[in-house]
Order: C-alpha cells, then structure tokens, then sequence
C-alpha cells in the first residue's frame, strides 16, 4: 500500500506552537533531535506494508528522508487539497492503486508495527473509508495528562485518530463533501450537524453507540467507512500544544535510549 504524509501545516500568530515555529513547519519541529516528520517517516520506512510515500507540503530542502521511495510534493493550501495532490500523484505513478493511507507528520510516536496493523485491518474489507478511534481509558492509560478531547456515545467514549485509508475513487469526483468533513474533524457538533440534527440530538442525549453512529452517517453522507478500534493510542497522539510537544519529546528521548 502507497501512503501519504499530511505536512502543510505553518502555525500562526495566536497558535500555541508559533513561539517554536517562528513561521516554520510544524512538520519540522525537533522531537529527540529529530524532525517530528522524519519519525513518521522512519515508521512507514520500517513498515512491511508500504511501497511508497508521497510527502505533501514539504520540499527536498526540508532533509527529510525515507528508505522507501518518496516524494515530494510542495503545500497545496488546504488539508484536502494535500490529500487529493497526493493521491493523484501516486496514483500516476501507479495507475492501478485502490487504496491509500494518510498519516498525519504530527504523530511521531507511531511505529511501523501499528502501521501494519492498520493495513491488515484495511485488506479484510471492502469499505471505501477507514478511520481510527482510541477509547478515553486506553488514551489516558497510556498518554495521561494528553488533555485529548472525547466524544461520548453511549457505550464508550473515543478520539479519533490521525492515520486514515481511502479507497482512490473518492478522489476523482466531487470533493465538497470530503471538504466538509475536514473541517468538521475536530468539532463533534459539526460532524453531527453534517449528518442530520436529529444525530446530533440522539448524541447529547447520549442515546447513540459508536456502530450505530458509524452507520448514520455512512447512510447520510452515501459512503462506506468503517470506524476500527485502534489498540494503539500512539496514533492519536497528535501535537498541538506545547505541553503535548514536550510529552512527546520525552517519550521518544526514552525510546531513543533503549
């Protein structure tokens, strides 16, 4: 399977991680005497599962490097637009690809055996989107104080994670709807209000499991996603703040040491 890392993103003034950027790539923030990138891309390097890797918002200047092929593609202006640049890349390169991955360059703790995983969960079906939920107790057992933000359903209460899988065809039709969920990924409100208010209702009122969710919504937004529940909470393990920067950079000094 091909993957794409997600690397646009240049913190603003007000952002909490501007006073470490000073206008730079977020991608490029040291962790543990690495770029937070280079750790994500040394996973998919290790992966047993990945072919290639198309690199989306940072150029060869950026000394970012993969044992796997790679390329390089510059920042596109918006996280969708990333994904379809990329994917449209490598499916030139590669005509017949179906499916790609997409990791987020913010998520250094992953390693390439949780890509793996991913990847063997994705070739048991046939769902056109996968994406990951990490429970509230597996998230604060392993990351506590992460300060991460849940969604409560009725039996469990989740995070999403920043690694996903999308079948190619999604790409080469109309993108408004993938553009509304992007920018509805990280408020629960929005996402529900995407799908139908009476959604949202059952949601605070707490009524909705995760499947039965999942299955609104697919219904609604007239696509196939599977929701797999990740054992891994590496994978929500996103920086977006400064203490979850200095987290982070513990964990992978540690690591590092052994």
């Amino acid at each position: 399977m091909d993957a794409i890392v997600t690397a646009g993103g240049v913190p603003q003034p007000g952002d909490p991680l501007f006073e470490y950027t000073q206008g730079g790539s977020k991608a490029l923030l040291d962790l543990a005497g690495k770029p937070m990138a280079q750790w994500v891309l040394d996973a998919l390097s290790h992966s047993q599962s990945i072919d290639q890797i198309a690199l989306v918002g940072l150029t060869e200047e950026s000394g970012l490097v993969s044992t796997k092929p790679m390329i390089f593609i510059p920042n596109q202006g918006g996280m969708l637009d990333n994904i379809v640049a990329g994917a449209h890349k490598l499916m030139d390169i590669k005509p017949g690809i179906e499916v790609v991955l997409t990791v987020s360059s913010d998520i250094p703790a992953v390693t390439a055996e949780m890509i793996d995983w991913m990847v063997s969960e994705i070739n048991i079906s046939n769902h056109q989107v996968y994406y990951n939920v990490v429970t509230k107790e597996d998230m604060e057992n392993r990351f506590p104080g992460s300060n991460r933000s849940f969604t409560r359903f009725r039996d469990v209460s989740v995070c999403g994670g920043d690694m996903t899988a999308f079948r190619t065809e999604l790409v080469t039709g109309e993108n408004n709807l993938w553009q509304k969920v992007i920018e509805a990924r990280k408020n629960v409100f929005k996402q529900a209000a995407l799908i139908g208010y009476d959604t949202l209702l059952l949601l605070l009122l707490r009524r909705l499991t995760l499947d039965g969710a999942v299955k609104r919504a697919t219904k609604s937004l007239q696509v196939t996603a599977r929701a797999l529940r990740c054992p891994y909470p590496e994978i929500a393990m996103d920086v977006d703040k400064p203490f979850q920067l200095d987290l982070l950079h513990a964990e992978l000094a540690q690591r590092e040491a052994h």
